[in-house]
C-alpha cells in the first residue's frame, strides 16, 4: 500500500529545499525525495559567492547543507531516494514510485532540476569544480587574470564568454563548426571584444591537469590535426537538458522538455506544481531557483487550504 503524504517535493536542489522550508513552516510536513544527488547542480560548485546573505562566499555543499538543516529544523523529512515513475491522476492524490516504495500525495512540487550536457571526454568529470565549469556567472570571478576556453557556439556560449571577459585575461571559444549558432547581435559583440578569439572546426578530446585544469587536447574535425592548448579553465556550453523524462506524457512541456507553468507555478495537472530549472530554461541561478521554490510552496499551501475548505463545505451540505 502506498504511503500517504500531504506534500511531496521531488528534488533537493535550491528550489526543492526552499519549497521544503516554506511548506514545513506551514505545517504541511513535506516529504522531500532527494534524487540521486542531494543539492543538485550547486552541490558540485566549488565556491558560491553570488547567493544573497553570504558576502564571504561558501562552497556549494556548504550552502546545500544549510538549506537542508533549515528545512529539517521546521519538520521537512528527506528521503534519500529517486522517483522512477509517476501517475498523475485527474484528481489528487497522485502517485510517485521510487526505488524504495510508493507514495500518494495531495500536492506535488516537481523540482528535479536540469543537467548540463557533458562533453564526455577524459578529465571532464575529475576536474569539474577544479577548472571545469558549466556556469560562468557562478565561477567566472575565480578566473581573474586567467586564460580560459569556452566550448560551444550558441547563445549561452557567447553570453557566458562575454561575461568571462570581465574577469579573464583571454577567452578562446572552441566550436566544432566554422560558424556560430548564436544570434547576430551576440556574434557582433563577441567579434568586437578584444579578449575573445575563436578556434573553428575543433573539438576538445581531453581535459588535463594535476588537481586543476592546465590544458586541453583538441582535434580539428576537418583536417584531423590534433593539438594542445594551455588554459586555466574550461567552460562548457553545449546545452542543458531538464531532468523531466519521467513526466513526459503527463505534464505539458516545451519542445526542449522544460515543464510549462503559469505565474503561480501550476502545471496542467491539478495539485502538481513545478519550480526551479525543470521549468526554467533561462536563468538557472541558485537565487532564482530558490525563489521559484518559495512561490510553489506558497501556492501549495493556498491550494490545500482552499481544497480543504471546499471539502468541508461539501461535508456540511
Amino acid at each position: 500500500m502506498a504511503q500517504r503524504e500531504k506534500v511531496i517535493i521531488l528534488g533537493s536542489g535550491p528550489a526543492g529545499l526552499a519549497a521544503a522550508i516554506y511548506t514545513a513552516r506551514a505545517q504541511l510536513e513535506p516529504l522531500v525525495i532527494t534524487g540521486n544527488e542531494l543539492g543538485g547542480q550547486v552541490a558540485t560548485t566549488n565556491e558560491v559567492e553570488n547567493y544573497p546573505g553570504f558576502p564571504e562566499g561558501l562552497t556549494g555543499p556548504e550552502l546545500v547543507e544549510r538549506f537542508r538543516e533549515q528545512a529539517e529544523k521546521f519538520g521537512a523529512r528527506l528521503e534519500f531516494d529517486e522517483a522512477v515513475a509517476v501517475e498523475f491522476r485527474e484528481q489528487p492524490p497522485h502517485l510517485v514510485r521510487t526505488h524504495g516504495g510508493e507514495y500518494e500525495a495531495d500536492a506535488i512540487i516537481v523540482a528535479v532540476g536540469a543537467s548540463p550536457r557533458k562533453l564526455g571526454v577524459p578529465g571532464e568529470k575529475e576536474l569539474t569544480g577544479y577548472g571545469v565549469s558549466y556556469c560562468a556567472t557562478c565561477d567566472g570571478f575565480f578566473f581573474r587574470g586567467k586564460d580560459v576556453v569556452v566550448v560551444g557556439g550558441g547563445d549561452s556560449a557567447l553570453e557566458e564568454g562575454l561575461f568571462l571577459t570581465k574577469f579573464a585575461n583571454s577567452v578562446r571559444v572552441i566550436h566544432r563548426r566554422d560558424e556560430l549558432r548564436a544570434g547576430p547581435f551576440l556574434q557582433k559583440r563577441a567579434f568586437a571584444n578584444d579578449k575573445m578569439s575563436f578556434i573553428w572546426n575543433t573539438v576538445v578530446t581531453a581535459i588535463e591537469g594535476d588537481g586543476k585544469v592546465e590544458r586541453v587536447k583538441t582535434r580539428n574535425v576537418v583536417t584531423g590535426e590534433e593539438g594542445e592548448l594551455e588554459t586555466d579553465g574550461v567552460f562548457i556550453y553545449i546545452g542543458h537538458y531538464p531532468n523531466t523524462d519521467i513526466f513526459k506524457g503527463q505534464l505539458e512541456m516545451d519542445d526542449h522538455g522544460y515543464i510549462l507553468v503559469d505565474r503561480f507555478m501550476r502545471t496542467n495537472v491539478e495539485g502538481v506544481f513545478a519550480a526551479g530549472e525543470a521549468a526554467d530554461p533561462i536563468y538557472r541561478q541558485v537565487a532564482t531557483s530558490a525563489g521559484d521554490g518559495v512561490k510553489a510552496a506558497m501556492q501549495v499551501e493556498r491550494y490545500l487550504s482552499e481544497k480543504s475548505g471546499r471539502e468541508l463545505v461539501g461535508e456540511e451540505a
